[in-house]
């Protein structure tokens, strides 16, 4: 049934509103809510794709059959709404004839005929705008939950006012308000000390020459916690190629950068590892083969023999070659060691109590060489150690720096410990007669190597001395002078 189009209007008019309304991807109806008549326009029949009159015009049929019934109880209100305004407006979906549920701005407006109240309003085909803008929404949800996962955030700097503009991300990065206003200065600010030069150095370039950055830097939050981030930086230039803004990301990078640091230690670690394991190989091969090749000698020699006294002699030479392969397999044996007590547990050790346990068991070599030892621990008293290791350690230094003291000065060997940040390090000094570094710089730590003409020079304590530190992650550098003495820099963990 066609709705009487323009019986408010003109005579005259009404023929050209009607077919103009027809022509509209629009629907016009009426309703009677006393008696629930339902009149619709052409255009309703054809904007859902049908011709008039194919379906049923009535109110049971629009409600059950067209509209969406998620949909239902919104349509529902603008009819029954009670407040002051007599036109409402909602956007609801309507099932066509050949395309399915698509969207539809509703109008309603409510007025009254003679005392009746009644119902006209329109529906206008809004889908594709309606698919569009919800397209737009997800793909912006998606965007800020993947900025969110990622933690990735966005910044923009006016190079002329230098005031910096932060997405919500980015202050959540920074542990603050969204409120808060922070100029380019201020946001720098809370980078590390040593990473601000840098990129403060980036920045200006990316003005001056247009060159991008993107960097990993330490990063200090408001609330006091150390992340890396990667901040990444291109300019925005203006017609005359001068940089106006410098526009980019900014991102938590931290478990990212923390596993790939702790993956470059493990690697570092591995291949130091490897050395050693390879440098030992070398060791067992050369000097096992040595003895053996001057212990077939001497049995071949003792064979030969005839005379008891050159038997006696020779015997004598077996017996100390036999001595020092004993001696040799002992050394071996303190390397595989350190590997085979690594795994062991590690305790809680109070530096002074150790240190002065190795002091007692070497004190008549302090005694006898009127030594001072100084030692401070007091920056860094405790450690969680292999208590074996550190026994060994500070007794190898100690009983090193005894053993290579000036002889025209009085020993003085000094051992320190300080914490920085999650590093413990120690020192420990002397003023030997020191090492020619500049010589044996890169034998210092080899098994086996001598630097002085010292008779009770080994070349192993050192040896195993870096290799127990090493085992557990930590380093140690020499820094020593012929005839000042040496310093030993230990990084323990």
């Amino acid at each position: 049934m066609g709705i009487e189009i323009g019986k408010n209007f003109y005579a005259d008019d009404a023929p050209h509103l009607a077919q103009l309304i027809h022509h509209l991807n629009a629907g016009i109806w009426e309703f009677n809510i006393h008696t629930t008549e339902v009149k619709w326009s052409d255009g309703f029949y054809i904007m859902l794709g049908y011709k008039p009159g194919e379906i049923e015009c009535s109110y049971s049929f629009f409600l059950e059959n067209i509209i969406y019934h998620h949909d239902k109880p919104l349509f529902l209100k603008t009819i029954n709404s009670r407040n002051g305004d007599n036109v409402h407006s909602v956007q609801i979906r309507l099932l066509t004839k050949a395309a399915g549920y698509q969207w539809f701005e509703s109008t309603t407006r409510k007025w009254e005929d003679n005392g009746i109240p009644k119902f006209t309003g329109s529906f206008i085909n809004v889908n594709q705008a309606k698919i569009a803008a919800l397209r737009s929404a997800q793909n912006d949800f998606f965007f800020n939950e993947t900025a969110a996962i990622a933690r990735v955030s966005g910044y923009e700097l006016d190079v002329a006012s230098m005031n910096i503009a932060l997405s919500k991300e980015a202050f959540d990065i920074y542990e603050l308000n969204e409120q808060t206003k922070l100029s380019a200065e201020e946001a720098i600010s809370f980078f590390e000390p040593q990473y601000r030069p840098l990129l403060n150095e980036a920045i200006d370039n990316c003005v001056k020459f247009c060159k991008p950055f993107d960097m990993e830097l330490l990063f200090r939050s408001a609330k006091n916690n150390l992340i890396w981030v990667r901040a990444k930086g291109i300019p925005i230039i203006d017609d005359y190629a001068q940089c106006v803004k410098i526009r980019g990301i900014f991102q938590d990078i931290d478990g990212i950068k923390k596993k790939g640091l702790a993956l470059q230690s493990s690697i570092n670690l591995l291949n130091d590892q490897n050395k050693r394991l390879q440098n030992f190989a070398y060791i067992v091969s050369h000097n096992l083969r040595s003895h053996t090749g001057n212990l077939r000698f001497m049995v071949n020699l003792f064979d030969e023999s005839e005379s008891p006294d050159e038997r006696t002699e020779v015997f004598a030479h077996i017996k100390s070659i036999s001595n020092s392969l004993t001696t040799t397999i002992e050394h071996l044996n303190e390397i595989v060691k350190i590997h085979t007590e690594i795994d062991k547990e590690r305790q809680v050790l109070n530096f002074e109590e150790v240190f002065q346990l190795v002091m007692s068991a070497v004190q008549s070599n302090i005694d006898s060489t009127h030594a001072k030892i100084i030692y401070d621990f007091s920056k860094c008293p405790t450690i969680n150690y292999i208590p074996a290791y550190l026994e060994s350690i500070l007794q190898n230094l100690l009983t090193n720096s005894l053993k290579y003291r000036h002889p025209d000065r009085t020993p003085e060997i000094i051992c320190r410990t300080v914490k920085d940040h999650d590093h413990i390090y120690m020192t420990f000094e002397d003023n030997g007669i020191g090492i020619d570094l500049e010589r044996y710089g890169d034998k210092v730590f080899g098994m086996y190597k001598t630097f002085h003409a010292n008779p009770d020079a080994k070349g192993i304590g050192l040896f195993i001395t870096r290799n127990q530190i090493e085992s557990l992650g930590g380093t140690i550098k020499i820094d020593s002078t012929v005839n000042v003495g040496t310093k030993f820099t230990i990084r323990l963990v």
